[in-house]
């Protein structure tokens, strides 16, 4: 009786930490811009997990590495300086007109097929700003597709790593 109380408390606790686990897996997508063939200079580009209310959630990555200028990426710089989230490690050089950049982003897998979407905002000195220069939802097909982009950004792919 001892024996079964101890193995069915054991049994419950990996259950637990199954589960637990399981909810917080993320995957890693290989994220690759390509540019629209625009002069001036490289742009800002910020990559956000936005919630199924259409608000930011979380920052993937951030093309351009110079703080000075993330204010021009106006409505991700609302929601990142009210979090002030460590984004040192999710940051590269900024992009320029007609470049290519991939990066790697992480995506918690209970995001995908429930509603989240993924904003691609982009900014360049003296130039446009585009708040939704390309946003997706995150579906088991998106986070292995190819997605226009409407302003600086020509396309955006996203690939399983």
């Amino acid at each position: 009786m001892k024996n079964s109380k101890l193995i069915f408390s054991l049994a419950v606790l990996c259950i637990s930490l199954f589960s637990f686990t399981s909810l917080r897996t993320s995957s890693k997508y290989k994220c690759m811009m390509q540019m629209t063939n625009y002069s001036g200079e490289g742009a800002y580009v910020a990559i956000s997990l936005i919630n199924p209310d259409g608000d930011y959630e979380k920052t993937l990555y951030v093309q351009g590495d110079d703080e000075e200028w993330y204010h021009d990426i106006t409505e991700w710089w609302k929601f990142q300086g009210k979090v002030r989230a460590d984004i040192d490690a999710l940051t590269g050089a900024t992009i320029s007109g007609g470049e290519r950049a991939i990066s790697v982003i992480q995506i918690e897998d209970s995001k995908i097929d429930a509603g989240y979407s993924i904003r691609f905002e982009s900014a360049v000195e003296d130039q446009e700003y585009y708040t939704k220069d390309v946003e997706f939802v995150l579906t088991s097909e998106s986070v292995k597709s190819k997605t226009e982009g409407t302003g600086f950004i020509r396309y955006v792919r996203l690939m399983p790593n």
